[in-house]
């Protein structure tokens, strides 16, 4: 299953499958905080890495401290096709009063304004917080998809920004939530 948008002079495409198989510039992490991996995708691409992405993410913690929540850091994709992953932590759901959407936008506009930094033509997206940390997919996907189609608007470096989607409920969500947002 695949669904491809037009958006400006670049491609948003949803497809179900696996992040840590694409072969793409950047493939974003829905990271924990400590950026030492974890559950769901976070783990599945620490583990296809290898521990060359560990590695530069104990470094950026030394130096930084624990990734606040809609922020982002870059390092390699180790052994993945792709050349980096760029880790963002999203908001835990805890009802839709705690600022989630705004956190949320915040994980892809600070993940797709990396990407631009370092030269990134294609970047792969999971759906970020609608795992373990519990946001709603159906609430998550059409701020996901508005906040990367007003991002390619006015940036037209990405060619194109592809969510790997792990399920088919997940990839279904998406899939509608497409329909209903604002060009």
């Amino acid at each position: 299953m695949m669904v491809e948008k037009q958006v400006n002079q670049s491609r948003l495409i949803l497809v179900q499958g696996d992040i840590t198989k694409e072969s793409t510039d950047a493939i974003v992490n829905a990271a924990n905080s400590s950026l030492m991996g974890g559950g769901g995708v976070d783990g599945a691409i620490h583990r296809a890495g290898g521990p060359a992405i560990p590695d530069e993410c104990k470094r950026i913690r030394a130096e930084s401290g624990r990734l606040p929540t809609g922020q982002a850091v870059i390092t390699t994709a180790g052994n993945m096709a792709a050349k980096y992953v760029i880790h963002t932590v999203g908001p835990i759901w805890g009802g839709g009063s705690k600022n989630e959407p705004e956190f949320l936008a915040g994980c892809y506009r600070e993940s797709l304004k990396l990407a631009v930094a370092n030269n990134c033509r294609s970047v792969s997206f999971p759906s970020i917080s609608t795992g373990v940390y519990g946001y709603p997919v159906n609430l998550a996907a059409p701020v996901a998809l508005q906040t990367v189609i007003d991002f390619l608007k006015e940036n037209p470096s990405i060619e194109e920004v592809k969510f790997v989607l792990f399920d088919a409920h997940t990839f279904n969500a998406y899939q509608e939530a497409l329909k209903q947002v604002k060009e």
